[in-house]
């Protein structure tokens, strides 16, 4: 873009912050990244943001689609690692397959929800099935705190999850803790609510937030406004621990993702898929990683190999040659 058109955009931006602010939110605005190998599908990363790293032990948001997958690749992710961390897939649209090296496969779909649980180490992938033609949903991650971290990999797939009506034409379905009386009995290692918001168009609804929990709304759809505030979609509002309520309204049908945790006191490396304490432990989290993907499938003890997946497992990307330093709370803009 040109000189003139960057302004425009940094003003912009700008002024949505500042009218976040001054309803006593903070607005987080995603970037869009290719997601997988080859064939990479775009989506829109919200967290880690240059703004804020967590919101509770949420450390990573990538919302996708609605994208029409007819004649064009959907996700397409071979096997790759991960360590210290859960994955949450959501979809809103379409299915995805999921397959690990602990033996697991199952497929996603709307209403139901995914969550796998790397511990020390663990190797999946995930493709969009054929009969998929409009893909939509989000992925998050959550950091296992340090005494979990070492933990044997699991995954669990649920088919479908808690709901409840919180004002008319408006349904939350609760995939983790507890919220409007509905309750998830789903497995987390630190205190935790992922709720999905259904909104019909000129609807909106109170939410209540948890005493002691930070929020954050990430819009999935376009029409979303939190307090009066637009949250464009892929773009996420954070409530910072101390607020009992938000409202979450819908100018058109829209959906949006309630998240909340308790602030996360550790401080964490991140690079890649891999979580650590230290610069040294992810980095030889990523050479260990690197000599079984190129070993046999018998060869590799600690991320293993994918059940039922002949596709050559990703590599990792080089270390940037400074070290890494650690991500801590909250990271405000200006800070």
């Amino acid at each position: 873009m040109s000189n003139d058109e960057a302004t425009i955009v940094e003003n912009s931006e700008q002024a949505c912050h500042d009218e976040a602010a001054a309803a006593g939110l903070e607005l987080l605005l995603p970037r869009d990244v290719p997601l997988g190998g080859p064939r990479a599908m775009p989506v829109q990363r919200v967290l880690p943001n240059k703004h804020r790293h967590f919101i509770g032990a949420w450390c990573f948001a990538d919302a996708f689609g609605p994208t029409s997958l007819v004649g064009r690749p959907g996700m397409d992710v071979p096997p790759h690692p991960h360590t210290g961390l859960q994955t949450w897939s959501w979809l809103v649209d379409g299915a995805i397959e999921h397959r690990d090296s602990a033996g697991f496969s199952h497929t996603v779909r709307p209403g139901g929800l995914n969550i796998m649980t790397s511990g020390r180490g663990i190797s999946h992938s995930e493709y969009s099935t054929a009969d998929t033609e409009v893909l939509h949903g989000v992925q998050l991650w959550t950091v296992l705190p340090s005494g979990e971290r070492d933990r044997d990999p699991w995954f669990d797939g649920l088919d479908s999850v808690p709901t409840v009506e919180l004002a008319p034409g408006v349904t939350a379905s609760v995939f983790v803790g507890e919220h409007a009386g509905a309750s998830s009995q789903v497995g987390a290692y630190t205190p935790l609510l992922g709720v999905e918001l259904r909104m019909r168009g000129g609807s909106e609804a109170q939410l209540e937030l948890q005493a002691g929990f930070e929020h954050g709304v990430l819009a999935l759809t376009d029409g979303i406004a939190v307090e009066d505030v637009p949250a464009g979609r892929g773009s996420m509002a954070y409530a910072a621990p101390g607020r009992e309520a938000v409202i979450v309204s819908a100018a058109q049908d829209a959906v949006a993702i309630l998240i909340g945790g308790e602030p996360f006191a550790e401080e964490v490396v991140m690079f890649w898929n891999f979580i650590g304490t230290d610069h040294d432990e992810v980095s030889a989290a990523r050479d260990e990683w690197m000599r079984e993907r190129d070993s046999g499938a018998d060869a590799r003890p600690r991320f293993g190999t994918v059940v039922d997946d002949v596709n050559p497992p990703l590599a990792a990307p080089r270390l940037p040659t400074a070290q890494l330093l650690p991500r801590g709370r909250a990271k405000r803009r200006g800070a």
